[in-house]
């Protein structure tokens, strides 16, 4: 074995059961750990000589969505075949557990030889599937070796990337597993030609096919029905602490006939009453909520679970995606594909979708609550603006739809 993967593997082990030790003071962390305990069990106690397997493995949320049009097609196309679904991340994980879009889904057991070895063994999967950003040395090499077809779905590279680093070889070595990449765009099929890569096709990103899918759903909430009314709607999705500030000052300062509601990134009940005691106006919580209840008397309605955004996003006629004040910006396209204007803070670099809408001016973006009081009172009373605006985004995401159908058609070659 390569010393580098000698030392990779030893890293891991090591970093394993110090993961053990965090997990004492983690609740995440001891997801993390003892949810990967289990699936262990369970890949153990399959049995080898009678299920024919298709694996899919995701980081979490993001790239699980990324997933379920591919996971839709396969199921419709291979109903003799099982699909294994496995996560990195608790976050993932937990939300997704129960979906009825796979026949089994489990933690990725750590990337060790002895781990991947052993999943393999037992799954011997016709074909892998890789989502986005997951690239595992041991799971790609065993892959390999055992001749598996191997694809990396809804990719995108850039320079900063250690495979393109004169110390990152053995990275890149081990995106000689994948049989086929489909990136999001054609600098990411420029870098890897540069490593030697021809299988690449640019697909785009399945994103796109998932969001579309969301019009064609049951959108109707009573709950939405009732608060709304006849009056425009704001909603600000996923947001963090920073996002918060800025919303709740100009909440309680607004004196446009507006609804609002906000569905925060952290539902702990802590945190939803620090946002709660941050209003001045008439809030109700999502948890609250009774039979009979006259929800057009609330100004606020603040989300306090989780499932609901996707539908509720429906109902805005502008709308937030927080984040980018802090962590990380989350998903832009599920209320762009609305035909709404959406709005965003200043760090969104690195998230293509945002770019490429920013550019084009259906996503704006403020850098301060001033900055944000100047658009959000402008997008609430030009009507005309606000349509514009939000028609950017629709056209955009219609233009980009078709990456899963190009996907299925190399899979229907290989199976």
């Amino acid at each position: 074995m390569n010393p580098l993967h000698l030392i990779y593997d030893l890293l891991l082990r090591l970093t394993w059961w110090s993961l053990h030790l965090v997990a004492l003071f983690s609740t995440k962390m001891k997801l993390f750990v003892t949810g990967r305990k289990k699936s262990k069990n369970i890949i153990m106690s399959l049995d080898k000589t009678k299920d024919k397997w298709i694996w899919m493995h995701v980081a979490s949320l993001g790239e699980f969505e990324q997933g379920v049009p591919i996971l839709k097609q396969i199921r419709l196309t291979y109903p003799s075949h099982k699909l294994v679904l496995t996560f990195f991340s608790p976050s993932g994980y937990e939300v997704k557990k129960n979906s009825s879009l796979a026949n089994l889904i489990l933690y990725l057991p750590m990337d060790t030889l002895s781990n991947a070895k052993q999943f393999l063994n037992s799954l011997n999967p016709d074909l892998a599937i890789f989502i986005k950003y997951e690239i595992w040395p041991n799971y790609l090499r065993e892959l390999k070796q055992r001749n598996i077809p191997t694809l990396l779905v809804s990719a995108i590279f850039s320079k900063r990337q250690i495979f393109f680093k004169p110390w990152g070889s053995f990275m890149g070595k081990s995106l000689n597993a994948f049989t086929h990449f489909f990136v999001q765009n054609e600098n990411s099929k420029l870098l890897l030609e540069s490593l030697g890569h021809q299988n690449v096709v640019v697909s785009g990103d399945t994103r796109f096919d998932r969001v579309s899918e969301i019009l064609a759903q049951h959108n109707q909430l009573d709950f939405m029905d009732g608060f709304k009314q006849d009056r425009l709607c704001f909603v600000a999705g996923s947001t963090w602490p920073e996002d918060e500030q800025i919303l709740s000052a100009y909440i309680n300062a607004s004196s446009h006939k507006v609804k609002f509601v906000l569905a925060p990134h952290t539902i702990k009940p802590a945190h939803i009453e620090k946002i709660r005691v941050s209003l001045s106006k008439a809030v109700i919580c999502f948890s609250e909520i009774k039979a009979g209840d006259n929800l057009s008397n609330y100004d606020v309605l603040i989300v306090d679970t989780i499932g609901l955004l996707t539908k509720i996003y429906s109902y805005a006629d502008v709308a937030y995606v927080g984040g980018a004040f802090a962590t990380g910006l989350h998903n832009t396209l599920e209320p762009a594909v609305y035909a709404i204007p959406v709005i965003i803070g200043p760090d969104y670099r690195g998230f293509k979708e945002a770019e490429d809408l920013v550019d084009k001016k259906g996503i704006c973006v403020v850098r301060n609550e001033s900055e944000f009081k100047s658009l959000l009172d402008q997008l609430v009373l030009d009507e005309s603006y606000r349509k514009q605006t939000g028609t950017i985004n629709s056209l955009y995401i219609k233009q980009n739809v078709g990456a899963t159908s190009k996907v299925m058609e190399l899979i229907k070659s290989i199976l």
